[in-house]
């Protein structure tokens, strides 16, 4: 059951109050929903969304709507607030360092990562994760995944690159559809000129970084972060020393693993691979 505007309640979560807050300015202002939907560049049904806290707003939609009201910065300074309540305490600082980042550098061993994944892909990967999670808190996560790659399509949006595990590839996540879905879509990411793909074959052997995911965020103020994520929990580094070292690491892993051209034609067999593992099941 979706909330309708009656069920806000301000106290109750930061989305709560920032879609009340959308609706008590726009109705003060006279605005209907389409008329602030041409207004703010965004459609009615993310605006009906936002206002009725079905879903998070959009990072560049909080200026804008304190352009259209002169609200003079009230839903960036509630945006800030919904992003602090997003994630759990652990992930937060993590989050909002991502958030500001303009360079993501990522390892991957056994997952394609948040950023890229498909829908499909992140339900099958929640709902392995919760078999009996409610189906809507299910989709609430699949939303929350797909808006944090409205960054990645944003003209001022961060660089992001990738290194993956040859068995991210193999193993037919989610099913036969849902991976060959997957992989098509890590192609297209990879034709874009800020997101570069590479794959570590298995003939590579061990490294550092194989039974973890590593990230390293390059802010606009020149820091960098590194951070370890493990099923249970999650790690930030932020002493230049520490974060060097592992971003050496990073960077030998980076030469052990095939060009992006090299990768991509990797990625293009093993989904030709998933194409003949259905074809075979239908003979």
């Amino acid at each position: 059951m979706t909330s309708g505007t009656t069920d806000l309640d301000p106290s109750r979560s930061a989305r709560d109050l920032y879609g009340t807050e959308l609706r008590r300015q726009r109705q003060r202002a006279g605005i209907s929903l389409d008329r602030l939907s041409g207004i703010v560049n965004y459609s009615k049904t993310q605006l009906h969304g936002v206002e009725t806290a079905e879903r998070l707003p959009f990072p560049p939609l909080s200026a804008k709507l304190d352009a259209a009201f002169g609200t003079g910065g009230l839903f960036e300074g509630l945006w800030g607030i919904v992003q602090r309540e997003r994630f759990p305490d652990r992930y937060r600082r993590f989050m909002e360092l991502a958030e500001q980042a303009t360079d993501i550098h990522e390892y991957v061993g056994h997952l394609v990562p948040g950023l890229l994944q498909t829908e499909d892909y992140a339900r099958a990967l929640f709902r392995v994760g919760d078999p009996e999670a409610p189906d809507e808190a299910m989709e609430r996560k699949v939303r929350l995944r797909m808006e944090r790659q409205v960054r990645l399509r944003d003209p001022d949006g961060p660089h992001l690159w990738v290194v993956l595990e040859e068995a991210v590839l193999r193993r037919p996540f989610g099913g036969t559809a849902t991976m060959r879905e997957q992989l098509a879509a890590l192609l297209q990411w990879s034709e874009s000129p800020r997101i570069g793909i590479q794959v570590v074959p298995f003939a590579h052997g061990e490294h550092p970084f194989l039974d973890t995911l590593f990230t390293l965020l390059r802010t606009r103020e020149h820091k960098v972060y590194a951070y370890f994520e493990s099923r249970d929990d999650g790690h930030l580094l932020e002493d230049p020393t520490e974060v060097k070292q592992h971003q050496r690491a990073y960077d030998l892993l980076r030469a052990y693993a095939l060009t992006p051209r090299e990768s991509a034609a990797m990625i293009e067999a093993a989904m030709e691979g998933f194409t003949s593992c259905k074809q075979n099941r239908t003979d």
